[in-house]
């Protein structure tokens, strides 16, 4: 089949608008190209007697962070809160020439509060991996005033780093300058590179004031024992803050058609511009502001938006793979990946099952760079039709990942999400488009069909399950995205997936649909989408009269508890820690399995359930029942009445996906309950009046955390709202805006 994203599109010349991006999503701020072996640029910063700046970790003690407008193409603002400093980053791209055009950075510094204002140290570096060349440009022989490099795609080009002003632009700033250039090892080894070079031996001698000792970089011949892949210079420029710095890049075949350097004044109104821009087309897309909704909820709403397109990234490298046919891990072909991210600070990579859900947001806001991630996102598919569900490219990505999470097993599969968001690009997406995309959404669909076949016709299992029976409450499935929510107690053969059968019924509806929008043979597609929805069968296959609701089924015991265990000691040797081990007390059967919560709303969620269904009111008295799903801030993932419910899956993982509530199963849950308030049947009304409240609930509680601590978050607690796991989560949290426009 041809590439989903044909060769060469991406390219300067092809897309010069993508070429260039703050796609280095895990560090605070930094920009590269949409390139194999990237030349890459950003930015560090030090207050003395603090610690180096660079990667973004929710744990560094940064208190905030986030874009707050960014259009995913042209220009970017974002304001980051570092104990009493506050930075402004903000970039603006300029077309021309045939190498992705020119940028220009501005980078604010200022103190809150009074007193006397710290150092602070600001490193701009530019870096090469693999290929391309830098020269440095000095003057006076310390100071790195310019790098002159060039590079594959890049062409030739020049970094220029302004010297600071005061505050507002104005005047000259006093500053020290240090200079670095080194050999990489890597780019993930930047961050190592530079804190090893830093010596206290540069004085910061302003007129008039002492002198004061600080950190400055002193050149290396790199990190030892580590052969160099590329090149580092780097500009560090010691001050006191106040202060505006700007660095611009400049192309060299822009150098014709540029009509001035975008600086001082000149960066200030295309900054001003662009915002312009942004903000008409922000309310043209959403109409927030003509539903009513207040300043400070669009401005949440712009920002959770321009931080999930501010955390576009672009990777390159080889997956590391767990194949059913071979002993040893093996690596995965060279692939590139152009994609959003759930977390900077935690997931700053791919994850399938979380780019359909991305994709929803930014298909609305821009369908060519949505259908562009998508197109991305199959390329990965190998001969067998699987895509890995976590996407561990280059060494940068790689250096974030714990080890036992790098390897990718190939029986493993995620939810298809991204035909959730393809049903929503398909009508308006160009047939050329489609036709190359449909011989991989095929491959893939039938590696779901075959791979993850039930025991009987018309069922699904999760592959993959945990299989240490002692060590888990509940063995974990990872691959249905939804981790730790309880299934059956003993994984088996014999097990049906609800979750699993509902996805497989909505990538049968939009193959179909497809399928038909190509002419391509159909049939199959739409016989499995019928069968899949047949209320009858699914009520045979999942409903539980037991439970009065949908459920699993599998080789399931309710008897089941983690007590401590102590091992018999070793003479001689200190006595054995005690273990938190899994004890059955009766027996597995098979049975339904009662775990109340988002699986038992699939049916739901995905619309499966006619409009008259007979189980509706069920699954509808489960969603407001406060003892079961219902919470003043969004539904839970787990009822508050389950044996389950906040109970940890091991003595070190604590409960997940067992009440807290989580935004992407919310917005299915809006969704749906929007279809069924809009279809005359007996529950219309219903579903409407729970619509109103889950919205309100949901929305109010996602922007009050948020003007509380800064941070969008993984998922909110069900006892009081407050947000949980890692932050920023712009990932599927950003689905709020949706939510707010009410546009599903």
């Amino acid at each position: 089949a041809p590439p989903a994203v044909p060769p060469g599109s991406t390219g300067p010349l092809a897309s010069p608008t993508y070429f260039w991006g703050t796609y280095r999503p895990h560090v605070y701020f930094g920009m590269k190209t949409r390139s194999p072996r990237a030349v890459v640029t950003g930015l560090m910063w030090l207050q003395h007697g603090g610690n180096l700046r660079h990667t973004s970790d929710q744990n560094d003690g940064v208190s905030r962070y986030g874009w707050l407008m960014h259009d995913g193409e042209n220009f970017g603002v974002q304001e980051i809160r570092d104990e009493g400093l506050v930075l402004r980053t903000e970039f603006v791209k300029q077309p021309g020439g045939d190498h992705g055009g020119d940028w220009s950075w501005r980078v604010t510094v200022k103190m809150e509060g009074k007193g006397p204002a710290p150092l602070l140290s600001l490193f701009f570096y530019v870096a090469t991996d693999g290929q391309g060349t830098l020269r440095p440009v000095l003057e006076n022989g310390t100071r790195l005033a310019a790098v002159a490099g060039t590079a594959e795609e890049l062409g030739d080009f020049t970094v220029t780093f302004l010297p600071p002003t005061g505050e507002g632009g104005e005047g000259h700033k006093y500053a020290s300058y240090n200079f670095l250039a080194a050999g990489v090892p890597g780019l993930h080894r930047l961050t190592d590179l530079v804190r090893q070079s830093l010596r206290e031996n540069s004085v910061f001698s302003p007129p008039g004031q002492p002198r004061r000792r600080f950190f400055g970089v002193s050149s290396t011949g790199g990190l030892p024992g580590e052969p160099p892949r590329g090149q580092l210079l780097l500009h560090q420029v010691t001050l006191e803050p106040p202060a505006v710095l700007e660095v611009t890049l400049e192309s060299g075949s822009a150098a014709g058609v540029r009509r001035r350097r975008l600086a001082g004044p000149a960066l200030s109104t295309a900054l001003a511009q662009h915002m312009a821009t942004f903000e008409q087309r922000f309310e043209d897309t959403f109409r927030l502001g003509a539903r009513g909704v207040s300043l400070p909820q669009r401005r949440f709403a712009q920002a959770a938006l321009s931080e999930m397109l501010g955390g576009i990234g672009f990777f390159h490298g080889h997956s590391l793979l767990r194949s059913e046919s071979r002993e040893e891990p093996v690596p995965g072909i060279e692939s590139m990946l152009f994609t959003a991210v759930p977390s900077r600070s935690c997931f700053p990579r791919g994850f399938l099952w979380d780019e359909g859900f991305h994709l929803l947001l930014l298909g609305r806001w821009d369908t060519t760079l949505a259908r562009d991630i998508l197109a991305h996102w199959l390329d990965l598919l190998n001969a067998d039709g699987w895509i890995p569900r976590e996407q561990i490219l280059g060494d940068e990505a790689r250096a974030r990942v714990p080890p036992e999470f790098v390897l990718q097993h190939s029986e493993t599969a995620n939810p298809p999400t991204l035909l959730l968001a393809l049903e929503r690009l398909l009508p308006d997406a160009p047939l050329p488009y489609l036709r190359r995309l449909f011989p991989r959404l095929r491959a893939w669909f039938e590696w779901l069909n075959r791979t993850q076949a039930g025991p009987e016709p018309f069922t699904f299992r999760w592959r993959g399950r945990d299989t240490d029976l002692e060590r888990f409450l509940n063995p974990k499935t990872l691959s249905s995205g939804l981790d730790d929510y309880p299934r059956a107690s003993h994984p088996s053969a014999e097990e049906r997936h609800l979750d699993l059968r509902c996805w497989m019924a909505l990538g049968a509806r939009v193959l179909a649909a497809l399928a038909e929008r190509l002419g391509e043979p159909l049939a199959s597609y739409r016989d499995m989408a019928a069968a899949l929805s047949d209320n009858d069968l699914l009520d045979r296959l999942h409903w539980a009269p037991e439970l009065g609701t949908f459920a699993d089924f599998g080789n399931h015991s309710t008897a089941v508890a983690l007590r401590w265990h102590r091992t018999a000691p070793v003479p001689g040797r200190p006595p054995p820690a005690p273990q938190l081990r899994r004890e059955v007390r009766e027996a597995p059967r098979p049975q339904f399995v009662g775990a109340l919560g988002y699986v038992s709303l699939f049916p739901l969620l995905l619309q499966l359930l006619q409009a008259d269904s007979p189980r509706l009111p069920a699954l509808l008295g489960s969603v407001r029942n406060e003892k079961q799903l219902w919470t003043p801030f969004g539904l839970r993932s787990l009822a508050r009445d389950s044996p389950w419910y906040l109970r940890r899956n091991t003595e070190h993982d604590p409960p997940y996906w067992r009440g807290s509530i989580w935004v992407n199963i919310n917005f299915l849950a809006l969704r749906a309950l929007q279809g069924y308030a809009q279809v005359a049947g007996p529950h219309q009304q219903r579903a409407a009046e729970l619509y109103r409240e889950l919205r309100h609930n949901l929305v109010a509680n996602v922007f009050r955390q948020y003007e509380a601590t800064g941070f969008l978050w993984e998922h909110y607690r069900d006892s009081d709202g407050a947000g949980q796991g890692c932050h920023p989560f712009a990932g599927w949290s950003a689905l709020v805006v949706l939510a707010m426009a009410e546009d599903y």
